[in-house]
């Protein structure tokens, strides 16, 4: 399956500019089974033909266990690419109860979820683990962090994890619906599933801002793109933390 280019050039350009991948590095791809995760895979994919550096894929995926995850189609696909592919399972529902998280399962269930993949990473030897989030992932997570006062911080484009593991994020530049049309154009498959989704849909704090962004950019159709362009532009001096302010410069 070919990616088109624009796709490739934007994923391209966020490796490069973000030194996502250097010469033997081993990659963990983190496949869900939505369309986000098997888009970065082909992408990663393609790219390792292209790169002037060698590294190397491996693919896997967090079974949790719900209805509606569907761990072997993700696996035959895997195989089908002739991708390397492992996987891990651990039942999230009964945790989730157990810890009082139904109304914000998400936390739970994604540090749950990473701690696995970083357990496969060691198994492998895999020293990056590539998340397929978007520009509208980083766009939101940026507002959901302004509105609840927990810093100007959004999804990191190249982030230190545990130890000497860093995660890598190579579609952080291309917005949402460029990896939705190439998704439907190529049929690519969904096999991921949570049991939480209506209630997330209904309730959850993404799906709002999720709307916030959609209103916006009718009003400012390039609002996406300024937002990306402010995120890599900190004017530190500007800002109220005390620790980037000095008090004793004339």
């Amino acid at each position: 399956m070919k990616v088109p280019p624009a796709l490739m050039r934007k994923a391209g350009e966020a490796v490069v500019s973000y030194k996502m991948i250097a010469d033997g590095d081993r990659i963990l791809i983190g496949l869900s089974g939505g369309k986000d995760s098997f888009v970065l895979a082909h992408v990663l994919h393609e790219l390792q033909k292209k790169a002037p550096v060698h590294f190397e894929l491996v693919c896997a995926s967090f079974d949790p266990g719900f209805e509606g995850f569907e761990l072997e189609k993700i696996r035959d696909y895997a195989v089908a690419q002739n991708w390397d592919f492992h996987s891990v399972k651990l039942d999230i529902a009964p945790i989730i109860n157990e810890k009082d998280f139904e109304e914000s399962p998400c936390a739970l269930c994604s540090r749950l979820r990473r701690g696995h993949l970083y357990r496969l990473m060691d198994e492998h030897k895999c020293n990056k683990l590539a998340l397929g989030h978007h520009a509208d992932d980083a766009i939101i997570s940026f507002l959901m962090s302004c509105f609840r006062g927990h810093g100007l911080s959004t999804m990191g484009p190249n982030v230190p994890a545990l130890e000497d593991k860093r995660i890598i994020r190579p579609l952080i530049l291309i917005p949402e619906d460029k990896i939705a049309a190439f998704a439907t154009a190529s049929a690519l498959p969904v096999y991921g599933g949570c049991i939480y989704k209506k209630y997330l849909d209904d309730n959850g704090d993404r799906v709002f801002f999720r709307q916030i962004l959609a209103q916006i950019e009718q009003k400012i159709p390039d609002f996406r793109s300024l937002v990306l362009k402010s995120l890599g532009k900190i004017e530190q001096n500007y800002l109220f933390d005390k620790k980037f302010i000095d008090f004793l410069k004339k």
